[in-house]
């Protein structure tokens, strides 16, 4: 038996995935620790420095007696709750696992062999893994000044494409569409194509010509908008998302998810963290004190941060032996200071700091003087 034979029979004796698979690259998550003996500085995940709020932890511990019970498979108290919150319609909510749970929900719902997903060069690393975990091809389209291109978007829209995949604001890099320009993206997009507007970070965004999309996806048939918990609500261990959508896509996404998708738990807590407005807004005045400070004092270091209206910065190092963004995440993790490495997001020479608190974002402007010093 030839080599070439005996390999196809081996291949034979175990299942192989459908073709595509094998090929996506597995998400990685930023750090968790540094390397050093001292303490952790988690700046890796975009994290809120004020952990969740107390009414959410006290919901969440309540749970714990009713772990035996199947929780409701509609999610209706949690939705009712974020659409009293931002007054839309919650028979237009789905709730997930995360934001990713209803990105690839979505994926799995509208794409097939042969189609294609649009979505820009420095995007979130889930859209390439929904799209091609479905059989079809990602499409990825330049960026202009580390922002999301609709000239470049529109100017890649074929016959295949199905979904449009745009991140606003935008991670890793921090900057963002004015609705304006989201849409003129809609406007340019056939009927059938859906335009999944992911607005992970929007509460950050405090810009008069920013919005997250409720309303073009209260109006338009193919507009979703995906949120999540686990970033300014700071409940990113309980996995909790939800969308919001024309009622076709919605009851499109319902026939699909598990039917107990989300923890009672996570229900619980996602409830209390949406209520609970005088706790959100202490954490969007600490980002929003702490974001200038930390970029003022990065561009003062001499290094390029590219502006930024979420909860990170994208910090840019000089191309200079011994400065380069590798080495200033090794001799940072030494120190406990753990940053997002951007390599597999097309940005080998930068780092992404979440802002921290205080401590921690002066211990990394500190440590940062030392190394460039």
């Amino acid at each position: 038996m030839t080599t070439a034979e005996n390999s196809a029979q081996t291949a034979n004796l175990r299942p192989t995935p459908r073709t595509g698979v094998l090929d996506i690259a597995p998400y990685k998550a930023g750090a968790h620790k540094g390397t050093g003996t001292g303490p952790t500085y988690k700046l890796s995940s975009n994290e809120t420095p004020l952990g969740p709020s107390p009414n959410a932890v006290e919901a969440f511990r309540l749970e714990a007696d009713r772990l035996a019970i199947y929780p409701d498979g509609s999610a209706t108290a949690l939705r009712e709750a974020i659409g009293s919150i931002h007054g839309i319609n919650p028979d237009r909510i789905v709730c997930g696992a995360g934001s990713d749970e209803i990105l690839n929900l979505l994926a799995q719902a509208y794409l097939a062999d042969g189609d294609e997903a649009i979505y820009c060069e420095h995007g979130f690393l889930v859209y390439p893994i929904a799209i091609k975990s479905c059989g079809a091809t990602p499409v990825v389209v330049p960026e202009k000044d580390l922002t999301n291109d609709v000239d470049a978007i529109l100017a890649a829209v074929t016959e295949k494409t199905r979904m449009v995949f745009i991140a606003n604001p935008s991670n890793p890099t921090g900057t963002y569409l004015p609705f304006d320009e989201v849409r003129r993206l809609h406007a340019g997009l056939p009927g059938n194509v859906i335009l999944v507007l992911d607005a992970a970070y929007a509460e950050y965004c405090r810009r008069n010509d920013y919005a997250a999309g409720m309303e073009l996806a209260a109006t338009a048939e193919n507009v979703v908008m995906a949120r999540t918990f686990s970033k300014v609500y700071g409940l990113a261990a309980l996995r909790l998302g939800w969308c919001y959508g024309p009622a076709a896509i919605i009851e499109v996404l319902n026939r699909i998810r598990g039917p107990f998708n989300v923890s009672a738990a996570a229900m619980a807590a996602g409830i209390a963290a949406v209520e609970d407005r005088a706790f959100l807004e202490k954490a969007l005045d600490h980002n929003d004190t702490w974001l200038p400070w930390v970029s003022e004092q990065m561009e003062a270091l001499g290094l390029t941060v590219t502006p930024s209206v979420a909860n990170f910065i994208l910090i840019h190092f000089p191309d200079v032996p011994g400065k380069r963004a590798a080495e200033a995440d090794a001799f940072l993790l030494q120190r406990g200071c753990v940053l997002r490495r951007v390599d597999n997001y097309g940005l080998p020479n930068a780092l992404r700091m979440t802002i921290g608190s205080e401590e921690a974002n002066r211990v990394v402007i500190e440590n940062l003087k030392e190394f460039l010093a």
